[in-house]
């Protein structure tokens, strides 16, 4: 389906459905999923948990990392599927760094009020919802990417975005 090697960052704030989205589209397309939160240091988690939202300092180290792991896959004619949040560009330029045109956002667009409902009704998580409303503050819409609605079913979502993809 894709003509060449990609890394497609499923992206949105926590609650809008980066991991359900990145494995159906995972499964939809035959690409390889990683969660962003496994690369994540432990002193990430532990202040996350606490409800102290990260800085663009605790996020740096996490989202070269990333970028890495993306690197490292594209230069192997690899493909990869990964959820991050990449809420601010500055954050997207640290994972686009010399992936040029193999890089792929996709961005998970659904308002607070959905996601608070969400989040509410999730057991799996170490993000508190006390956090959501510093990730809607943090939050710069992507000017280039895949933008989809979360208020269609996780299916109708992997149907757009591959629509988008091809």
């Amino acid at each position: 389906m894709l003509q060449k090697a990609k890394a497609i960052i499923i992206m949105g704030v926590s609650g809008s459905g980066k991991t359900t989205i990145g494995k159906l589209l995972s499964k939809g397309i035959n690409i390889s999923f990683f969660d962003g939160d496994d690369f994540h240091p432990a002193s990430n988690i532990k202040k996350m948990s606490a409800g102290i939202p990260l800085n663009d300092d605790d996020r740096l180290g996490w989202l070269q990392k990333i970028n890495e792991f993306c690197i490292q896959k594209i230069k192997s004619d690899t493909s990869c599927i990964i959820a991050c949040s990449a809420l601010k560009s500055s954050y997207r330029k640290v994972l686009r760094n010399d992936l040029h045109e193999n890089i792929e956002f996709v961005y998970l667009l659904g308002d607070f009020k959905l996601i608070e409902e969400r989040l509410a009704n999730r057991t799996d998580h170490f993000l508190p919802i006390s956090l959501l409303k510093s990730q809607f503050d943090t939050l710069q819409p992507p000017k280039e990417a895949i933008t989809v609605d979360i208020g269609d079913t996780p299916e109708e979502i992997v149907a757009e975005i591959i629509v988008q993809l091809s």
